[in-house]
């Protein structure tokens, strides 16, 4: 029988390959490293993060049929997910990311989820076959991977009316696909400080700035982040700024997710937007450097 979720991630589920190498990198440099295949995707990575916290999420995305897909569905499973509402595809390929990381940080990635793009709605059907209860008025970790379409109809979809929503763009290059919800004014927005300069079309030095202009611009909540520098949490009724701890950078990829996932289970929790902020950072650290399992 079926466990009933805490709460739904919705997004990207797929394949990370990450390069890692201990030294600096620039463009077109050629250095000894390791390279690894993980479970990841916005969406996936969030999940992960949340059941290590103790909660039980559960997928909704698209997995191919294919050997990579079956893989994938069963390291899920594993790290404790609820793969049954995933939609698994005959046609389409199971998705991947690709990523470089020196010492100096991102280097360069790729993200190729064309199949859960072209999967569109199909993902969604758990919450209109009975499946899911719906509306539903759980929680709902929601990534910027979805195609513009798409995310534009969940910002405004009665069967997510009641939800309590928490959004991310993926990447900077996605940023203004969380529009919509700026715009109607639904969710919290989970975003880094380029993230938050795109969505308001500007700059900001500071994410105490950001998130006042996300506000500013119709966003409900927004917490945003700045790496190594002071992440704040801002709504219409208070604006918190906290600094991270300060940590020897091992990986990077899935860092904010795994930020994300802390704050929405302290704040499931019980905890007060202080703590949560406070748990999230301490969380991202101990990713960062490379302490927590994955």
């Amino acid at each position: 029988m079926t466990k009933t979720p805490d709460i739904l991630c919705i997004g990207s589920v797929l394949w990370d390959i990450i390069g890692r190498s201990e030294s600096a990198m620039r463009q077109g440099s050629d250095m000894p490293g390791r390279i690894m295949q993980l479970p990841g995707g916005v969406a996936l990575n969030i999940g992960m993060a949340l059941a290590r916290f103790g909660l039980t999420p559960a997928l909704l995305s698209a997995v191919g049929q294919d050997p990579e897909g079956d893989m994938l569905i069963e390291a899920c499973q594993h790290r404790g997910l609820i793969t049954d509402y995933v939609y698994r595809s005959e046609d389409l390929p199971t998705d991947k990311y690709m990523a470089v990381e020196g010492s100096n940080g991102m280097i360069a990635a790729i993200a190729d989820a064309h199949s859960l793009e072209a999967a569109g709605d199909k993902i969604l059907r758990p919450l209109t076959d009975g499946s899911l209860p719906a509306p539903y008025a759980g929680a709902v970790a929601l990534d910027g991977n979805l195609t513009v379409d798409l995310l534009a109809q969940m910002a405004h979809n009665p069967l997510l009316a009641a939800a309590d929503l928490r959004v991310a763009p993926a990447s900077p290059g996605k940023a203004l696909r969380l529009s919509p919800f700026v715009q109607g004014s639904r969710g919290t927005l989970y975003v880094n400080l380029e993230e938050a300069g795109l969505l308001c079309q500007t700059t900001f030095v500071t994410s105490a700035d950001a998130a006042q202009g996300l506000l500013q611009r119709g966003a409900v909540r927004a917490v945003v982040t700045d790496g190594g520098n002071p992440a704040t949490m801002g709504s219409a009724h208070e604006l918190i700024t906290q600094s991270p701890p300060p940590v020897h950078v091992a990986r990077i990829t899935g860092a904010g997710d795994t930020f994300m996932a802390a704050h929405i289970a302290s704040e499931l929790n019980g905890d007060n937007a202080d703590a949560a902020l406070n748990a999230a950072l301490q969380a991202a650290a101990l990713y960062v450097s490379g302490e927590t399992k994955i």
